[in-house]
């Protein structure tokens, strides 16, 4: 059931390629010593289809393989919305976003906040994000992974958890840590080649067991025709209830997947996250990178192929022939002690059980690529920001370019040595990558609300912008609390996440509206960013790129509507 020789020389053999790729290109020129743009910004020479690749390689991790699985498992393709809108939010974030970053010449999201409104605020969010890195992000990572590894090669009885935690924490680090930029970058294009190759084995192998006659085909039409409803992409409430009873119209709450919170978390994601827009920052032009980011729209388009279709599969292959869960038909390793259903081991319980010899080795890399490629870039971007934007200018101004670098590469070991240590003591997060979203939206409406806002209205002022973030907070958890238990107060309303991350963005942006008019007295701001004509306007290779993945798009929605 678990890896046997083989598989171990595939996984052997993948360690070496990554780790040899990273320290050769991590290497230093002979007579020059890396500086800040070197080993932050990879000298700002990456190609579109390295920017590309690697955008997908630090976004798919342990969170999609195995959380989004889980999702798939308990709610079906509604889950797979994070991606194909994904793919719109990257056309727009190439298009509107870019072109200012890359005007501006900054190293962090952090260092964009400083141009445009203050040092205050920009170090503000600084310290959250390195917050969110440390104490979220990697964390998560690194016990969804490791737990991954565990149900695989051992017996999911969590034996393996702290080995697994370590291996992959300090693999990461053996390559991302000295190397930088450059090599999490040139690695990722190697890594997100494993993991597709890796996750349509995975796919159609499923596909090929899960029907009586046998075929890929034949698989997903049994697959279709068995649990129909779990292929449905806009969720109406009370049309799909989870294993575990929950309703999953309050995850994914119909027709406001498509115009409301949905935006929030996207839009935050990919164009306000330091660990995924720091490879667009590190191109060679701002042409080259809007490349970059059609290039990984496009292969967002297939992400649900491998990481939500396996789920729904293994719902299948442990539900009766009317696609019902039962405790006859379900495999025990879906089953807590406590009797609850374990979504998320929808993922590892297919590689374990259906995926040969020598293949398993291969799919085992391609989930590491997909851990390893994730972490690299977190660590790699929260050494970013400590470094560019707490170390220089509070610590040491005057550092040196080795200074620089060393304090980088030993912020991101201490980030790491802090994850691994919590990361075992997350526990069963039932469907993570829900948690993992329902979190993160506490504080990403604010945020996005000052970026929006500081991007496209030059009335916006520093205090409205302060207020605006700080103020979001308590918005957001006056939502949060009418489900424990305040539902049934005057003055509190019950309802899904997702609408709460808009309705917290949306006022989050009244609040720095206001207050911008009322300290402003309708004047621009003296930080406002000036848009010349033709400062958005884009190539054909990407407009034709773009409006062939909306067309696609459109098309998806259409047929699973």
């Amino acid at each position: 059931m678990g890896l046997n020789t083989l598989d171990y020389v595939v996984f052997g053999a993948y360690c070496a390629l990554i780790l040899g790729i990273g320290l050769w290109v991590s290497r230093d020129k002979e007579g020059k010593q890396k500086n800040a743009e070197d080993y932050f910004l990879a000298s700002k020479s990456l190609p579109w289809w390295a920017i590309g690749a690697s955008l997908i390689a630090a976004n798919i991790s342990a969170e999609q393989f195995i959380g989004m699985s889980g999702s798939g498992f308990a709610i079906g393709l509604a889950i797979a919305s994070y991606e194909w809108m994904a793919a719109i939010t990257l056309l727009l974030v190439g298009k509107y976003f870019l072109p200012v970053f890359i005007n501006k010449g900054i190293y962090t999201i952090p260092g964009f906040v400083e141009k445009r409104f203050s040092t205050n605020l920009k170090t503000i969010l600084a310290v959250f994000w390195i917050g969110l890195f440390v104490f979220v992000n990697l964390t998560t990572v690194l016990y969804l992974g490791a737990r991954a590894m565990d149900t695989v090669i051992g017996t999911g009885d969590g034996s393996l958890m702290t080995y697994s935690i370590l291996g992959l924490g300090l693999f990461a680090a053996a390559y991302s840590l000295w190397g930088g930029l450059s090599a999490v970058a040139w690695t990722d294009v190697v890594q997100v080649v494993l993991l597709v190759l890796g996750g349509l084995v995975t796919t159609f192998i499923a596909l090929e067991r899960v029907s009586p006659t046998g075929g890929i085909i034949d698989g997903f039409i049994h697959v279709f025709n068995t649990v129909p409803g779990k292929f449905s992409m806009i969720v109406q409430k009370g049309e799909i209830i989870t294993p575990d009873g929950r309703d999953a119209w309050w995850d994914l709450p119909g027709l406001a997947v498509l115009v409301g919170g949905m935006w929030v978390a996207n839009v935050y994601y990919w164009g306000f996250n330091q660990y995924i827009i720091q490879r667009t920052l590190a191109a060679k032009s701002l042409q080259e990178s809007q490349k970059g980011i059609v290039f990984a729209a496009g292969l967002k388009m297939i992400i649900p192929l491998i990481v939500v279709i396996p789920g729904i599969i293994a719902y299948v292959m442990n539900a009766d022939a009317t696609g019902a869960l039962t405790p006859q038909t379900m495999d025990p390793s879906f089953v807590s002690a406590t009797g609850s259903v374990v979504n998320d081991n929808a993922f590892p319980w297919l590689v374990r059980t259906f995926i040969p010899t020598g293949l398993k080795g291969l799919v085992m890399a391609a989930l590491a690529a997909a851990i390893v490629s994730s972490l690299a870039s977190m660590l790699n971007s929260t050494s970013t920001i400590f470094t560019m934007d707490i170390f220089l200018p509070y610590i040491n101004k005057n550092a040196s370019d080795k200074q620089t670098v060393s304090v980088g590469r030993i912020s991101g070991f201490v980030a790491l040595v802090i994850a691994m240590l919590i990361a075992p003591m997350l526990g069963n997060l039932g469907q993570a990558f829900q948690f993992i979203q329902e979190y993160t939206g506490v504080v990403s409406p604010g945020i996005l609300a000052v970026f929006l806002t500081g991007l496209f209205w030059k009335r916006a002022t520093n205090n409205a912008a302060i207020w605006g973030v700080i103020m979001s907070i308590p918005i957001a958890m006056y939502f949060k609390v009418a489900p424990n238990g305040w539902s049934d107060a005057a003055f509190f309303v019950n309802i899904p996440f997702m609408n709460q991350m808009m309705f917290t963005a949306v006022a989050s942006i009244l609040i720095i509206v206001i207050i911008s008019h009322l300290e402003g007295k309708g004047q621009t701001d003296g930080k406002g960013i000036i848009i010349s004509p033709g400062f958005f306007k884009t190539d054909p290779t990407f407009n034709i790129s773009a409006i062939a993945i909306l067309i696609v798009c459109a098309m998806l929605y259409a047929i699973f509507w």
